[in-house]
């Protein structure tokens, strides 16, 4: 790994090798949801909350003061209004993010969607240009289309993930297979660091931090979470519990109390 990529990993990542990343590229998905509609607010939150990194679209990443925080900008997008939601298109280039500021940038890919062939390609391509310029790829890889049954299955997520690392990410992030058995073979056989993803919203904080606990029991490097911290009553201390429980080894019941969670 060259220094380029080496320095700025160590923005991403404490000590331990672990990581509080909060994605909030939604908007191009799905438009500005609930948490999301004003981005500094909600940034300014996240900071005070101790998060690592946050993952946004290139401009979003003009119009906020992100504090010292970790930047990754998002280079794919599609919007849920497209006839072929799952077909991802790059939106920015390695050198636009740069310009910006970013400390990592991040590619989605669909493992088993029609156009999984083209999004492969763009991977491909997108690690070529990180390597040169020294920056890490973070990978979104999601098993979604019309082969995938169960987007948590262990076969497809390790599958996924795998794909991610041989094609050059530096970070995979992808779907909690629901056990610390099962997830374990996903972080065992993935040479890259995994953050899990939160996917849909939780019934309710403390699944979060259980699932939480149990990825960094099964190997996990940490998580990236949006919907579950930004959408919460009190993202600033959800992120704080989150980041107990990845940083400081805490236990859920621990986390539970910095959130306020009677027992």
């Amino acid at each position: 790994m060259n220094e380029g990529k080496t320095r700025r990993l160590k923005r991403l990542f404490q000590k331990d090798n672990r990581t509080v990343i909060v994605p909030m590229d939604h908007g191009v998905t799905v438009g500005p949801i609930v948490g999301i509609t004003n981005m500094q607010t909600i940034t300014d939150k996240l900071i005070k909350g101790k998060v690592d990194a946050i993952l946004v679209h290139k401009g979003i990443a003009r119009r906020i003061d992100i504090d010292g925080a970790g930047l990754i900008v998002m280079l794919s997008g599609m919007s849920n209004l497209s006839p072929n939601v799952n077909a991802k298109v790059q939106v920015c280039s390695v050198q636009e993010a740069l310009r910006l500021g970013a400390d990592a940038v991040s590619v989605h890919v669909n493992i088993g969607a029609q156009d999984e062939d083209k999004m492969l390609a763009n991977l491909g391509k997108v690690s070529e240009e990180c390597d040169v310029f020294g920056i890490p790829l973070l990978a979104m890889m999601y098993p979604r289309g019309p082969k995938i049954q169960n987007e948590h299955a262990l076969e497809v997520v390790a599958h996924a993930a795998r794909i991610g690392a041989e094609l050059g990410a530096d970070i995979i992030k992808t779907n909690y297979t629901g056990s610390i058995e099962s997830f374990k073979q996903v972080t065992e056989s993935c040479p890259a660091p995994v953050v899990i993803a939160g996917g849909p919203k939780c019934k309710s904080p403390q699944e979060v931090l259980q699932t939480t606990f149990d990825a960094l029991k099964a190997g996990a490097a940490g998580l990236s979470i949006g919907r579950n911290v930004f959408q919460c009553d009190n993202p600033t201390t959800i992120a704080k519990a989150l980041s107990a429980i990845v940083h400081d080894n805490a236990t859920v019941e621990q986390a539970e109390k910095i959130m306020g969670v009677k027992a």
